[in-house]
């Protein structure tokens, strides 16, 4: 890109929020091709489907993407039809996930073409948000967020789908299921290996410096050494939370203390919200666990 294309590129990325580093080389190039509205519009739809906090933040992703849809873009039809395709913040909807990668593949995307091989094409209309100026529909509440990790994986680009085997093969060495992995990856970098909080943590699995620490990682940006820290500390957290993994997740997210304290997960609402996301992808409720890891958490005792 032109220096000068590059900087106005760097500013409207902070405008949306989006940390420059947590773009992909491949949403870099696509979206550096757009024009300035759409590429503002690609920007607050991603800066939404990373934002971990708020419910509506996929239905706010699919608001950006049928307008920038309706003003052309392939890069935002192939996204809106990823969404509908996994009930991501509108209603699952085959059909129009299948329109809206045939609309996007007649102006070459290739991942839309690639999309169509796997979905069958049903003659339907676009999505009413796509043909005129009106909100998307919401999926049902009781619905939203609950692309399971098979379907969230399904529709990784390319680049990034090298991090399923790496996680397949380090957890199996540390005996924690690879789906569980990939779920809280997906909530917690959304698979981008430079991915950093405000909070300083870093990494696919979002270490921060003291766990970093505790299972000797020396690069949390190196996707390996993450990789094996988290899943390391994983396995410690359902050793300790005797394979109960609504409390192991928490503990990820809010650390095992808070758990503890508050007997349970904790109030917080970022903490609840994270779980419900990791659930939604991974509804088992039991993982095994290795007992000789460590000695259980208190709340057993507690809880008599």
């Amino acid at each position: 890109m032109s220096k000068l294309r590059g900087v106005m590129f760097a500013m409207l990325v902070t405008v949306a929020n989006v940390s420059y580093a947590e773009l992909s080389q491949h949403e870099l190039e696509t979206f550096n091709h757009e024009p300035e509205v759409i590429r503002s519009l690609l920007l607050r739809a991603v800066d939404a489907e990373r934002n971990m906090k708020d419910v509506d933040s996929d239905w706010q992703a699919a608001r950006f993407y049928c307008q920038a849809s309706r003003l052309g873009s392939a890069e935002a039809q192939f996204r809106l039809g990823m969404l509908y395709a996994s009930g991501k913040g509108v209603p699952a909807n085959r059909d129009l996930a299948a329109a809206m990668f045939a609309t996007a593949s007649l102006q070459g995307h290739y991942e839309s073409q690639k999309m169509l091989e796997t979905v069958e094409l049903s003659m339907v209309d676009l999505p009413p948000c796509v043909l005129a100026e009106v909100e998307p529909e919401k999926a049902p509440l009781e619905h939203a967020h609950v692309a399971t990790i098979d379907q969230y994986v399904a529709g990784l680009s390319k680049d990034k789908r090298w991090i399923l085997h790496l996680v397949d093969t380090i957890s199996a060495w540390y005996k924690v299921d690879a789906k569980l992995v990939l779920s809280i990856i997906s909530v917690e970098s959304n698979f981008v290996t430079t991915a950093q909080s405000n909070q300083q943590a870093q990494g696919l699995m979002q270490l921060i410096p003291d766990t970093a620490d505790r299972f000797n990682v020396k690069n949390a940006f190196n996707a390996s050494q993450n990789i094996k820290g988290g899943v390391a500390y994983l396995r410690w957290l359902l050793a300790y939370f005797k394979g109960d993994v609504a409390l192991a997740v928490a503990a990820y997210n809010a650390g095992e203390g808070s758990v503890n304290k508050y007997n349970g997960i904790p109030p917080f609402p970022e903490t609840r919200q994270y779980v419900k996301k990791v659930q939604a992808r991974y509804p088992i409720k039991n993982h095994s666990f290795d007992g000789t890891i460590t000695e259980p958490s208190p709340i057993f005792k507690r809880r008599g």
